[in-house]
């Protein structure tokens, strides 16, 4: 897919390593199960971000660019990691935050992730309603710094755009040489799919390539319908960046947004068990806000037989465990 034609930093340690999950393959009793680990991708606690952000303050800089802009919920992983690479280059990050989540009481408002913004040298301009146009917000406070002479580079929430996108076409290039070199056959490919860009980057390489491995995006926020048609959209935009002339099959799209439930970044009794199952039988920790829901959401398919024994399937770690400690209103409710 020649991805060296485009700008990119090294800001992460990769490969990440493809691992088996054996005790959970064992406590299922269905497929066997494995990990890519994206969680260890080593800039200020890891996570998939790391890899949008190495196309994504590439092209920053070879626009010359002074100062950094990007937006997300309080506890996001993202703006973390966008401030943390920026960070690693000498440049400074704004932030603009939402309230997105119903308010978890004062560990979610200055623990986890809000804490290490803080600790990396982010500045949070503003902490913005829930439902406000964030992307708009984003471009207005870039259009303030430019009277001022400053030249912003935007990042939209996630690193979801063409350009960061790529990071998982990438990604999908380093796991097929990875199960190449461990003469793994993958049947299934799972992970919680929110802003889209990695699920879009991952569909783009994998079916550029003819590998036939499905992904099924477990949603975290948008319905089934509104999610499949934001990553097919953007997949496609990253196909013509390829300059693959063709359309993408609609078909190689595929999200599941039962695992949602009463909305974005609120677990619930099955992301608690997927959070508790990974830690107690792998030591692995996932998040409450995206791979605790993508992870229920494979436990619970597993359960109901759409994952058959036999069948190799990896479940992509995107991260984000520093949320957990945003959260501890949640998990003391749910040990009383």
């Amino acid at each position: 897919m020649h991805l060296a034609r485009f700008p990119r930093l090294s800001l992460g340690h990769f490969p990440t390593p493809l691992e088996p999950l054996p005790a959970l393959t064992a406590y299922l009793n269905g497929p066997t199960i494995y990990i890519k680990r994206d969680d260890a991708t080593g800039l200020a606690t890891g996570g998939n971000k790391t890899r949008k952000l190495e196309f994504l303050l590439a092209e920053a800089l070879q626009q010359e660019a002074d100062i950094i802009l990007t937006q997300g919920a309080t506890q996001s992983n993202h703006v973390r990691q966008t401030i943390a690479a920026a960070a690693k280059l000498g440049l400074k990050t704004k932030v603009l935050l939402e309230k997105r989540v119903k308010d978890y009481g004062e560990p979610y408002q200055r623990s986890g992730n809000i804490l290490l913004d803080d600790l990396l040298g982010g500045e949070i301009v503003d902490h913005l309603p829930g439902g406000t146009d964030m992307q708009q917000a984003l471009e207005t406070l870039a259009d303030e710094l430019r009277r001022e002479g400053r030249r912003p580079y935007v990042i939209p929430g996630g690193g979801s755009n063409v350009t960061g996108a790529l990071g998982y076409v990438a990604c999908a290039e380093e796991l097929l040489f990875q199960s190449s070199q461990q003469r793994l056959r993958i049947d299934h490919i799972v992970h919680a799919s929110g802003s889209s860009g990695t699920q879009a980057g991952l569909v783009a390489g994998l079916t550029a390539v003819r590998s036939g491995i499905p992904v099924l995006g477990i949603s975290v926020r948008a319905p089934k319908e509104k999610q499949e048609e934001n990553v097919y959209r953007l997949a496609q935009q990253i196909w013509q960046r390829l300059g693959i002339e063709e359309d993408l099959p609609r078909d190689a799209v595929q999200a599941n947004s039962d695992y949602v439930g009463e909305g974005y970044g609120i677990p619930n009794e099955g992301t608690r068990e997927a959070l508790q199952l990974l830690a107690r039988l792998e030591g692995i920790l996932l998040d409450p806000v995206y791979s605790g829901k993508g992870m229920a959401g494979l436990i619970d398919l597993i359960r109901k037989g759409h994952f058959k024994k036999g069948e190799q399937v990896v479940f992509i770690h995107t991260g984000g465990s520093a949320g957990l400690f945003g959260y501890r209103e949640f998990f003391e409710q749910q040990g009383r």
